[in-house]
């Protein structure tokens, strides 16, 4: 494997504006799924708003975690974490390619007794534990209490996490597969890129790599030289062929054109096949 030189460009918050750091953030860690959050205010007014920075960070006890940042423009503060610091409860619900633009349109900032439900032409479900509704059209809604808050500063951009206790989790039984578990590919969940891009976390995007849990890989150090050094191989086909427990007895070719049938075998998921073809 032949490593590329790469050109680095380095940034440094407080050397550019957070809205360009927020820029490079955004950018760079992603896809980030949606946390499409709705709470009432104390009075039972309903907002409907979605988060890109969000994920599961516990099963037990389950825990889930959002940020409503701080508006780097003036430094205010989103209708969902003032809702929450009143009442402490909050349903999050996904968000899948049949609803990404009406999330999109509910995180306008409309006024704060303004319901985004109606505005974004969605269905109010009743929770069957917090007070919050639910999103009728969402494949998974997740009735959750809030924990904590965690404000990680005062000023613009600053972020505020919310630590959720899931209570209830519901699931349309349509991407359930025969098994019972949630289908990745009859979901259809979509995901928060920089800017204005989002993602289909479905169709050819979807690939699957063996998880290295029950075999130990013999890695990269026992590979062979010919193959260590390939200038077809790139580092994930390498990577492929180092999670195996035993290297397979032969010798080796150094030939790019066995290479590369290898690396097409790889491509195709056949690893076992990859190896023999590398053998002279």
């Amino acid at each position: 494997m032949i490593k590329p030189h790469y050109k680095i460009k380095t940034v440094a918050p407080g050397e550019v504006s957070t809205q360009e750091l927020h820029g490079y953030l955004l950018s760079a860690v992603a896809p980030r799924p949606i946390a499409f959050a709705s709470t009432v205010d104390k009075e039972g007014n309903v907002n409907l708003s979605p988060f890109s920075f969000f994920n599961v960070f516990s099963a037990n006890p389950p825990t889930l975690i959002f940020s409503p940042a701080r508006r780097v423009r003036n430094n205010t503060t989103k209708h969902t974490l003032e809702n929450i610091l009143e009442t402490k409860e909050v349903v999050i619900n996904v968000v899948t390619e049949e609803i990404v633009h009406q999330a999109s349109l509910a995180s306008t900032e409309y006024a704060e007794d303004v319901n985004e439900f109606i505005k974004a032409g969605l269905t109010e479900v009743k929770s069957d534990i917090v007070a919050p509704p639910r999103v009728l059209e969402s494949k998974v809604s997740i009735e959750c209490k809030v924990n904590d808050v965690i404000s990680l500063g005062n000023e613009g951009g600053a972020g505020n996490l919310i630590i959720c206790e899931v209570l209830k989790v519901h699931i349309h039984e349509e991407v359930l597969d025969e098994d019972g578990r949630i289908s990745t590919e009859r979901m259809k969940l979509v995901a928060r890129m920089g800017g204005s891009w989002y993602c289909k976390a479905f169709g050819d995007a979807l690939f699957q790599i063996p998880k290295p849990l029950q075999t130990l890989g013999v890695g990269f150090d026992h590979l062979p030289k010919d193959i260590l050094k390939s200038e077809v191989l790139t580092g994930n086909d390498l990577a492929q062929l180092a999670n195996v427990e035993e290297i397979p007895n032969g010798v080796y070719s150094a030939d790019v054109h066995d290479h590369a049938r290898a690396k097409q075998l790889l491509n195709n998921g056949k690893l076992e096949e990859a190896w023999q073809a590398l053998i002279r």
